[in-house]
């Protein structure tokens, strides 16, 4: 047997551990324990998100995250501590930076010195502070604002060579700022700050039912790594105070900002809520939503998902906006993944073709953009679906080829593993393997309309039809008013017509028609349905739309594209409709 090739990639770590836990633990176990779930909760996961950390694994006392640059994992580095000082707790973190080679194990585990060094460094840091291998300072001096302390060479517990260390000055990055009055960038990608819920009850109880479902928000939009979420400890700092929005956004450095306001009245709980521009000011998007006091958690889960649900498709659909504004020669990668996504969801031949090149593009701009490449890839896995592409055999390996480039360049994002997993369940055909990606991605973010909509293909394409249906509902229940609607209620079609429930699969069919004419999904799941019912007019009207839209089709070519093994009563309907074999 050959042997196997060791995988290895430079990767910049973060390792984080609190000082003096065992006695702390002994002291008041059940309180240190508590507060350091608080501190991982409310200011490491959101801190690693912001910077697109990847957290490689936790332990009692402590945190192993992975980043792309060391100057990510530096600022992230720098807003846990300012987090963890600002917020007076109890505990204090020493972390350690390094930038090294790493051995990627097949779970995704990572092994080597550039972990070792890590946790060494972590453990000869100062409490509260952070220390840096010189490769880290190498990389970060004179790009971060931020000010470095020479710490010579340290002889690190089993490294055999001495590593010369630097310590990141505290409160250098808020000094710096305080002192100049200088707004941090806005980041290249959308940024979100959640400001405090005002309390309009007078009653103590809505305060904290206020802070909770402001937490909630803002831990359920870091799920988006495509969002730029402020920790929730910079978005406190405004609790209480009159604000102005632009000045919020220039201190946070976002370009949104979401405030509210929670009223009680008459056992019911009104919440009100508005996303603005902070730059110009102008209002996005703004609702209320009205439920009954009962269960507090249920509630403040509910309106997480109402709030999210509403804005995070239209954080999306406004910087599309912008970047359609925005001229050629200023876009960057993440423009042109931007420009792509609307021409995804047109779906035709030509649209299709406009999304691969725009999202190549953004590849060429930035290699190690995973979305885009598995953008891309799923653009080449469409052109053998929908019968687009001149060269089949070509777009199924290049679809598989980007899927497993992004995943490489990053699989914890649900988004890319979304992608990946539908890609595979058509391209490959390994459901095991599918299904665990497509868990995967809804666990790492259950607010995604990306992650379900992929999860129900999936499910679909593995004969699970019940599954399939359930994930699909849940993609629309999280993205109500999402321009890609018609994919999972087609879905939904499909696996109702395996369940024989084809006048609720007409019902799906009929929706997606709606939303997307041109869309020729919709037509076979209409035509396979009305042909089991035996609604003949009905059927050649469906049947007359789909040639229209996909003048070659034949149901063997169909079946030859791929994922229709466990499709048996809707290939059964459109030979009943009388497609051509």
């Amino acid at each position: 047997m050959a042997e196997q090739r060791v995988q290895r990639r430079l990767a910049a770590i973060l390792a984080a551990d609190v000082v003096g836990y065992s006695a702390l633990m002994q002291r008041a176990e059940e309180a240190t324990y508590a507060e350091f779930e608080r501190l991982k909760r409310e200011i490491i996961e959101p801190s690693l998100s912001c910077h697109d950390g990847r957290l490689i694994k936790t332990t009692g006392d402590g945190a192993l995250a992975e980043f792309a640059s060391p100057s990510a994992a530096v600022r992230c580095a720098v807003e846990i501590q300012e987090g963890i000082a600002s917020g007076r707790s109890s505990l204090k973190l020493r972390i350690g930076v390094n930038l090294g080679e790493v051995i990627v194990a097949a779970d995704g585990d990572l092994f080597g010195d550039g972990i070792n060094i890590a946790v060494r460094l972590e453990g000869v840091a100062d409490p509260g502070g952070i220390l840096i291998s010189e490769k880290v300072y190498s990389e970060v001096e004179g790009k971060l604002d931020a000010g470095f302390e020479d710490r010579g060479e340290q002889q690190l517990k089993n490294i055999a060579k001495p590593v010369r260390a630097f310590a990141v000055r505290e409160g250098s990055f808020s000094a710096q700022s305080d002192r100049l009055g200088v707004a941090p960038p806005l980041p290249d990608k959308p940024s979100i700050a959640v400001l405090p819920f005002e309390n309009m009850s007078g009653d103590p109880e809505q305060e904290y039912f206020a802070d909770g479902m402001v937490e909630e928000i803002i831990t359920a939009l870091s799920r988006f790594k495509s969002l730029f979420v402020v920790a929730r400890n910079s978005s406190f700092t405004f609790k209480g105070r009159a604000v102005d929005v632009k000045e919020v956004g220039r201190r946070l450095g976002v370009r949104y900002v979401l405030e509210g306001a929670v009223r009680k009245a008459a056992g019911k709980v009104r919440i009100t809520g508005q996303l603005i521009d902070a730059i110009t000011g102008a209002h996005i998007w703004a609702d209320r939503f009205e439920r009954d006091l009962t269960d507090v958690f249920t509630l403040q889960d509910e309106v997480t998902v109402a709030v999210v649900s509403a804005i995070q498709p239209k954080l999306l659909q406004t910087e599309i906006a912008l970047a359609a504004r925005r001229r050629p020669e200023n876009l960057t990668a993440y423009d042109f993944y931007l420009r792509a996504l609307p021409q995804l969801y047109l779906a035709t031949r030509e649209a299709v073709a406009e999304a691969m090149r725009l999202a190549y593009r953004a590849l060429e701009l930035d290699p190690r953009f995973g979305l885009a490449a598995a953008l891309a890839g799923s653009c080449h896995a469409l052109n053998v679906l929908w019968a687009y592409g001149v060269d089949p055999q070509f777009d199924r390996k290049e679809a598989i080829r980007l899927s497993r480039l992004a995943l490489r360049i990053d699989d914890s994002d649900p988004e890319t593993l979304a992608w990946a997993a539908f890609i595979s369940a058509y391209m490959v055909g390994d459901s095991e393997s599918e299904i665990e990606m497509a868990d995967r991605a809804v666990a790492l973010n259950p607010n995604s309309f990306y992650a379900w909509n992929s999860r129900g293909w999936v499910y679909r394409v593995a004969g699970l039809p019940e599954e399939a249906i359930q994930s699909f509902e849940r993609a629309i229940r999280v993205s109500p008013i999402d321009p890609q609607l018609y994919r999972p209620l087609t879905g939904m079609g499909y696996a109702l017509i395996e369940l024989g429930r084809f006048d609720e699969a007409i019902v799906g069919g009929k929706k997606a028609r709606r939303q997307n004419p041109s869309y020729a999904s919709a037509y076979r799941c209409l035509a396979s349905a009305f042909a089991h019912l035996g609604r003949d007019a009905e059927v050649r009207e469906a049947v007359a739309r789909l040639l229209e839209t996909d003048p070659a089709f034949t149901i063997s070519a169909y079946i030859a594209r791929g994922g229709q093994s466990n499709a048996k009563l809707l290939i059964e309907g459109l030979r009943k409709a009388g497609l051509p074999e």
